[in-house]
């Protein structure tokens, strides 16, 4: 971790910010949508959709503190819903409201020298392990931002390509590539060093050190220190063939400059990177190569594994 500088500022010295907000469930569902499930469920009180308003509430609460607070500084500001086109050039700093979800959406779009902060809005109700604070403390979280006295953390990020083509070079969190049917068998191959290994599994996950508290580590995983450059796999629910007797490797490292080799052997394969938004159809054949990124992202405030 290294204190963050302010970056040269555009437009006479005053800060440009972007902020990426997410939109609340009751604000998709109802006011947009006006789903005739969810409707009739809040109507009768039902337990299922309890806290729908209150994460709303508190979640708009939150975007209106940020907007005053941002003016209050004097940044220009410009608001871009998550799933809207967004263009992060010429920004000083972007800001995503929302949990973890908002934080790698945004994740994508930003290059290695943008600095990027996340608040959750709606701590109750969301996960925010990327999140430098709660919304109660957008204020003073903005001031430091923009002041450039937060602790920025370089977090690595994994690079895939698929059959020799760059698929994405800003995976912050995991990779998983499975079945698109989550009942059927995922086949794959790995290579990696001397491991050349065919498995029989629900899928294969690959994280960074930031990701590793995440799906990898419910599923056998390890934690590994926040500044570590190594990536991680796990072969999940691996299926040993009756008879074998050899040891079955499914789970290991890959060092910085090494590459993880993954050779599909399904029909139906699908890849998502860092959850289900980001997802492309993998045919059998196909070769998928995971390797350390060269493009880190520079996160403020980050309060999670030590280094």
């Amino acid at each position: 971790m290294s204190p963050h500088r302010s970056a040269p500022r555009a437009g006479g010295g005053v800060p440009r910010v972007l902020v990426v907000y997410k939109k609340s469930s009751y604000e998709i569902y109802v006011r947009e949508r006006h789903h005739a499930r969810v409707l009739q469920l809040l109507e009768d009180g039902d337990p299922s959709v309890d806290t729908l308003l209150h994460a709303h509430e508190r979640h708009r609460e939150a975007m209106d503190v940020a907007r005053k607070a941002l003016q209050g500084l004097g940044a220009k500001a410009v608001f871009r819903y998550r799933s809207g086109p967004v263009t992060v050039d010429d920004f000083d700093l972007i800001v995503t409201l929302g949990g973890d979800g908002t934080l790698l959406w945004a994740s994508h779009r930003v290059g290695p020298d943008c600095p990027i902060v996340a608040i959750n809005t709606a701590p109750e109700h969301s996960v925010g392990h990327f999140c430098a604070a709660p919304a109660a403390d957008i204020g003073d979280v903005l001031a430091e931002a923009l002041a450039g006295r937060m602790q920025a953390t370089r977090l690595a990020r994994l690079a895939v390509s698929v059959d020799g083509e760059i698929v994405s070079t800003r995976v912050l969190n995991d990779m998983l590539f499975a079945h698109v049917c989550p009942a059927s068998t995922t086949r794959l191959q790995l290579r990696l060093g001397e491991l050349d290994a065919v498995y029989k599994s629900s899928g294969l996950w690959v994280s960074t050190a930031a990701g590793s508290t995440a799906a990898i580590r419910s599923s056998g995983g390890e934690v590994m220190p926040i500044g570590s450059r190594r990536l991680q796999f796990v072969v999940r629910e691996p299926y040993r063939d009756p008879g074998r007797t050899d040891r079955m490797v499914t789970r290991g490292f890959i060092k910085p400059e090494q590459a993880l080799e993954v050779v599909s052997r399904i029909r139906a394969g699908r890849l998502y990177l860092d959850g289900p938004h980001t997802g492309m159809v993998i045919d059998i054949g196909s070769r998928l190569l995971i390797r350390l990124s060269e493009e880190p992202l520079t996160l403020l405030g980050f309060r999670g594994q030590d280094a």
